[in-house]
């Protein structure tokens, strides 16, 4: 694959607005972008918020640079590495957006960071590879984490997006050996992290829930809002592995553990016992969002999300992301 070419429609707009210093009209191209941007970034960095931010900084970087835009590569290609080196140099500065060791033993590492991804952001061609549901799940965006971010940023732009090792060299101003290597130790790290699950991210992906995974997460729910807590054991897998973030400590216990532990925690119990749910998908997986109404309040206030990988009917995996108290992805903050 080869960018050099004739400028399209977009790339020769571009030029003419960024010649022109027509603000509106540049904005307007560089728009249609920013849903696929969000997601690079958020593969990058693992967290919503932060996504957002670099997001916006890569088009601040754009405009800053328009004038350098010449139309040899693709606008799309440029614009991804302006986003790859905005995520690079936020990486550098932030000492806290790596994943640290679990403090239970045996639990490897945690990426405490790590933020849900509403479903209704992502861009909306369902044939984009950003939006693979292999490569936007929790656990794949979890596993990307724990890759140095210049081998992270090679990984994606060769497996996630399929760009040729010359293309991705220069991008990231590294030679095609240096990128040959860099994929090749990432994609170690990405089958240790993820046995389990199918590791070629380039051919046909799937989107759509399934029956079996609505209908899971439609009994979870039902569950939750009538306190039955044996209704929620059934639902939940023998091994199940669970997080609350931004709480540390990802554990694997038995479905009655697991209920018995949030019942000890207040849950389920006068004051945290009257529930209202509704279902959504982020990361496209599927998810309850709870709302819980206490005594003296008239009103359901948003409480947690819990995002859930299903296996076979059950519950293999739940991330629980504590949401109370503030206005997160969009979501009423009250029913």
């Amino acid at each position: 694959m080869n960018d050099a070419r004739l400028p399209g429609d977009d790339e020769a707009a571009f030029i003419a607005a960024a010649r022109s210093t027509d603000a509106a009209q540049f904005a307007l191209i560089t728009e249609r972008y920013r849903r696929e941007l969000q997601v690079h970034c958020y593969r990058m960095l693992a967290n919503y918020e932060d996504a957002q931010d670099m997001t916006q900084e890569t088009f601040l970087r754009v405009w800053n640079k328009r004038e350098s835009f010449q139309g040899h590569a693709a606008l799309r290609t440029w614009l991804y590495r302006i986003a790859t080196n905005a995520c690079l140099d936020f990486l550098e500065k932030r000492n806290d957006r790596t994943p640290v060791p679990a403090e239970l033993p045996g639990a490897g590492s945690e990426v405490q960071y790590l933020q849900p991804y509403p479903d209704r952001m992502l861009p909306e061609d369902p044939q984009e590879s950003v939006v693979a549901r292999e490569t936007i799940e929790l656990a794949f965006i979890v596993a990307v984490q724990h890759l140095p971010p210049r081998q992270r940023a090679v990984f994606i732009l060769r497996d996630v997006l399929g760009w040729p090792a010359s293309k991705a060299a220069d991008a990231l101003e590294l030679t095609v050996a240096s990128v040959t290597s860099a994929l090749q130790r990432a994609r170690v790290t990405m089958r240790e992290r993820l046995p389990d699950r199918r590791l070629d991210w380039r051919s046909p992906a799937t989107h759509e829930l399934s029956d079996d995974e609505r209908g899971v997460v439609k009994s979870y729910m039902d569950a939750h809002e009538r306190n039955d807590l044996d209704g929620l054991m059934a639902l939940l897998r023998e091994d199940l592995r669970f997080a609350m973030l931004p709480d540390p400590g990802t554990v694997i216990m038995g479905a009655k553990d697991a209920v018995d532990g949030w019942v000890s925690g207040g849950l389920f119990q006068r004051g945290h016992d009257d529930w209202r749910c509704v279902a959504t998908t982020v990361n496209r997986m599927p998810a309850a969002v709870l709302y819980l109404r206490t005594p003296d309040d008239p009103e359901y206030r948003l409480f947690a999300m819990a995002v859930l990988h299903i296996v076979d009917g059950k519950v293999a995996e739940l991330t629980g992301f504590d949401a109370a108290d503030k206005p997160w992805l969009g979501l009423p903050a009250t029913l």
